[in-house]
């Protein structure tokens, strides 16, 4: 009996181990070709703020007033722990990174190395305008010295580690630079000042518009720009507005109009790239509709929650309040973040970023659509 079990136990184990082996060499080789066939970039590089920033920043480095992102909850949903990302889990650019069969990018700052697939070189807080026009005009909301120029330079520098031609790199052809909303912050540091909206428009578009047609001219031929979201609806923006200030899907008017024009001049921007560097495809991606498209029919995506924080203070009526954000011993956060579009209060969760996501690359919000950017790039080889 003893050596039947023997025998039996034998082939058994090796029978799993042949079915095994077949498996992986099954997988591995499927994961090779789909990784063959889908992988049209070989790097991505991004730039951008918070809502952009995969680990650039950690505490008492962030926003004014959100300085709490390597504390728990944040991460929760996906990551089980912070990995300094303004949410509970992944960001737009994350599954920019999966969609496109790529890792997640390391932040430029905490890169160690593994930089084979790309570089996020943005950072939560982060200002089009140079950080020295807000200490000139004395905003102190304004406590991250970083701006987008500020993460060009660490562009140059990191392309100058790599020995790469100053005039052009070669592998940009390979590569898709995603730029992030970047303004949101700027508006927001001027709030209470005498600094007038049109100033910081004119200012923060120029900036970027530098940095956009810096990257153009080392060779960027594949190039995605994301609008500023519909800030008005924020939970930070409703808290601080007058109850009087509201548009017709019950978000701060005033808010809303000013990065709806900043959307506008930003296009109209990236138009006029468009005719000057006809052998780059540059997308603008829509994110002002793209959240406002949810706004309107938030159960149709899962939500239940339009306004009121997953992670806040538990104050009425947001959960919300300036003095207990998430991170901070006095917030909590909700059990069932994926059906709330407001995270913290400034950011978004995992479930809006990834609704987002998908409107971007697989929908039409983006101006020409994704697909198009990909055709192109299949084309070119």
């Amino acid at each position: 009996m003893a050596s039947s079990v023997t025998s039996m136990s034998s082939s058994t184990i090796l029978l799993l181990t042949i079915c095994t082996l077949s498996s992986i060499l099954s997988v591995a080789s499927a994961a090779a070709s789909v990784e063959g066939r889908t992988r049209p970039f070989k790097k991505v590089y991004a730039f951008g703020d918070s809502f952009t920033d995969t680990g650039n920043t950690k505490n008492a480095e962030g926003p004014s007033g959100f300085g709490h992102v390597s504390n728990s909850p944040y991460g929760i949903t996906f990551f089980n722990h912070s990995t300094n990302r303004y949410s509970d889990g992944r960001l737009v650019i994350d599954f920019v990174a999966e969609d496109l069969s790529l890792p997640y990018l390391p932040p430029y700052r905490h890169s160690k190395g593994n930089d084979t697939f790309g570089v996020n070189f943005a950072v939560a807080g982060s200002t089009a305008i140079n950080h020295l026009f807000f200490v000139k005009n004395n905003l102190s909301l304004d406590i991250t010295p970083q701006s987008i120029q500020t993460q060009m330079i660490w562009f140059n520098r990191y392309l100058e580690s790599k020995e790469c031609e100053e005039s052009k790199c070669k592998d940009f052809d390979d590569t898709l630079f995603w730029f992030g909303e970047i303004g949101v912050n700027d508006y927001a540091y001027t709030l209470g000042s005498t600094v007038p909206d049109d100033t910081i428009r004119k200012l923060a578009i120029s900036s970027v518009s530098g940095a956009l047609q810096a990257l153009l001219e080392k060779g960027a031929k594949y190039l995605v720009v994301q609008g500023l979201p519909l800030s008005g609806c924020l939970t930070l923006s409703m808290y601080l507005a007058p109850p009087d200030d509201r548009d017709d899907i019950g978000c701060v008017k005033s808010v809303n109009n000013q990065s709806n024009y900043h959307n506008l001049v930003l296009q109209n921007k990236l138009q006029e790239f468009r005719k000057q560097y006809p052998q780059a495809v540059i997308l603008y991606a829509d994110y002002f509709n793209a959240y406002r498209t949810v706004m309107k029919n938030p159960t149709k995506y899962g939500f239940k929650e339009v306004f009121n924080v997953c992670c806040g203070s538990g104050e009425p009526p947001y959960n919300f309040s300036v003095f207990g954000t998430c991170g901070t011993p006095n917030a909590t956060a909700c059990t069932n973040p994926s059906q709330y579009i407001n995270w913290d209060g400034v950011h978004l969760t995992e479930a809006m970023y990834k609704v987002i996501s998908s409107m971007f690359l697989q929908g039409n919000f983006t101006q020409p659509p994704f697909n198009f950017l990909l055709a192109q790039k299949e084309k070119a080889g």
